[in-house]
């Protein structure tokens, strides 16, 4: 199996069973890799301090945008002009911050560790990691036509290009309350592909994200759900079910919930407000 630097999808020769033959065959593989990000942080009369924040489990591909999006969902920065600029090397990164003085370096001690399926994994205890969102509120007082969101699934198909090649990898998608594909990112680690998006919108000034509609190709946890309340995200799609606390979350920040979303149906758990049935 040969890898290029940066790549996404790798190639391997494997053997296939259908029924009773053995073919050879070259399969597409997504790529799965650690990252480490760390920050490099200025305050005044100070020395440069520099810490390491977590080592995650990605496909490579907008790092940068996930170093950014997890830092900001992870509450350590609130906007882009703390950003002075951003050192990316194979498998790591280091965000160079200025405007600093609000970070507390204290509360990064705990230095977790987050995989390809859990991000939350280290964490002391659910009530640590329920981040305070410092987004304005928003009322997010749109309504959407019920069978519009039947659309969505059949939109992101077209879009997941590794995921067709490989039928390994998680993917979220980002829409205007109009039905307008923003942005799309995929990854090994659905958590990851959410911070991708924020971290990229977050550049571009483009937050809150309240007049938009997350689309998640798998289920809805409760970090995805923590994620988006950071953004200011108040309506969210999932091809799987929600989990207890994802709906609890839900509620707690006036969320619009879906699950169980194809081309066919979906459950809404909260928020029907926002959809004309």
């Amino acid at each position: 199996m040969i890898k290029e630097k940066g790549k996404s999808i790798v190639s391997k020769k494997i053997i296939k069973i259908l029924g009773d033959d053995f073919l050879e065959h070259t399969d597409a593989i997504a790529v799965e890799e650690p990252l480490q990000i760390s920050m490099s942080v200025l305050k005044a009369d100070s020395p440069i301090t520099n810490k390491n924040i977590s080592i995650t489990m990605r496909t490579p591909g907008h790092d940068k945008d996930l170093a950014i999006g997890f830092l900001f969902t992870e509450g350590i920065i609130q906007a882009s002009n703390q950003i002075k600029r951003v050192a990316h090397d194979e498998n790591s990164i280091n965000v160079h911050l200025i405007n600093s003085e609000n970070i507390d370096l204290g509360k990064l001690e705990r230095h977790f560790y987050t995989s390809s399926s859990c991000g939350v994994c280290g964490k002391a205890s659910i009530e640590a990691i329920k981040t305070i969102c410092r987004l304005p509120p928003s009322a997010a007082d749109f309504q959407i036509e019920k069978n519009l969101i039947k659309s969505f699934p059949g939109i992101l198909k077209q879009e997941q290009n590794i995921f067709n090649n490989t039928g390994g990898i998680h993917a979220a998608a980002l829409f205007s309350f109009k039905g307008e594909l923003i942005a799309m990112r995929e990854d090994v680690g659905r958590h990851n592909a959410l911070d991708k998006i924020i971290g990229h919108l977050l550049t571009q000034n483009q937050l809150p994200l309240d007049y938009h509609l997350l689309f998640l190709s798998g289920r809805a946890s409760f970090e995805l759900i923590q994620k988006a309340a950071m953004a200011g995200i108040h309506f969210i799609m999932a091809v799987g079910a929600p989990s207890s606390l994802a709906v609890e979350m839900a509620v707690e920040h006036d969320i619009t919930l879906i699950g169980f979303l194809n081309e066919t149906r979906y459950n809404i758990y909260t928020g029907s407000k926002r959809i004309k049935i």
